[in-house]
């Protein structure tokens, strides 16, 4: 029998990454959920448990990996996203607690008990889509990617935790949106300009899809130039779009909307008073 807080001591003392204490701390609590099955709780309470050979092997296989740089999202198959488990993989981007922002700002821009109709633009896990799935059971979700692998996995995440997702693997830089009247479009798109590679961590350069982050240093807005014009065309009168940003590019998002013939065009900045998302009314 080995106590909670031990293993967990243990555990910190052998992670390498140059991460503050509370970031490998919330990385560890995910080891010690997969691996020994406890939860938070249960270490903060010193749970006593049976511990041997086999335990102690999986775990030292697992800190290998995380400090190798692996994504602990990736190395235990699944990430949660407004409360709920997602399945990932190296074929869709991890969820972000940023993006969730993005989940709260439709919920108060829409009406939860009247039919509509939302599109989601780059479903990657589906994370949004299957979230406004669940929050708001009269819309008709409709999703789209470019990576069919991606929409398996997507439509997995749907079917498990029993959201009425329409998916549909589509271009959306060269094909015309699914569906026309819509309420809303909402899209967390690749944003990152090529450039930017130098500044960020190697658990997102090595192990995530480049598909899903990076755009052209000579465009880093088409997707926003791409979901303004389009929207225009198939968004109700009154319709929204509301779009994650690159935190260097808020104006000129809201410049493109505006350009578009957008109305209302603001900014929302997120916990850390950071712009985060691009909010826009046709």
């Amino acid at each position: 029998m080995r106590n909670s807080k031990a293993i967990l001591r243990d555990l910190q003392q052998q992670i390498t990454l140059k991460e503050d204490i509370s970031e490998i701390r919330s990385i560890l609590f995910i080891v010690m959920e997969n691996v020994l099955g406890l939860t938070q709780a249960e270490i903060f309470a010193d749970k006593s448990i049976a511990f041997g050979d086999n335990e102690q092997k999986k775990l030292t296989d697992v800190i290998s990996r995380i400090n190798n740089q692996e994504p602990v999202q990736y190395i235990f198959g699944s990430a949660y996203f407004y409360g709920r488990r997602f399945k990932v993989c190296s074929s869709v981007l991890i969820p972000r607690p940023e993006t969730e922002l993005l989940i709260e700002e439709v919920l108060k821009e829409t009406k939860p008990f009247t039919p509509g109709a939302i599109l989601d633009i780059g479903t990657g896990s589906g994370c949004i889509a299957v979230t406004l799935a669940k929050e708001l059971p009269e819309k008709r979700i409709v999703a789209i990617d470019i990576s069919e692998e991606a929409l398996k996995v997507a439509r997995q995440n749907a079917s498990d935790l029993g959201a009425s997702v329409e998916f549909n693997k589509v271009n959306a830089l060269e094909e015309n949106f699914p569906v026309i009247d819509l309420e809303m479009i909402v899209s967390n798109p690749p944003y990152i300009a090529v450039s930017e590679t130098g500044d960020m961590k190697r658990n997102v350069v090595d192990f995530e899809p480049h598909l899903a982050l990076f755009v052209p240093d000579f465009n880093p807005l088409v997707f926003y130039e791409t979901i303004a014009a389009k929207g225009m065309k198939t968004l109700k009168d009154g319709g929204k779009a509301i779009v994650e940003i690159n935190e260097r590019f808020g104006k000129e998002v809201v410049a493109v909307f505006k350009e578009a013939g957008f109305k209302n065009a603001r900014v929302i900045k997120d916990l850390r008073e950071k712009d985060r998302i691009v909010i826009a009314s046709k």
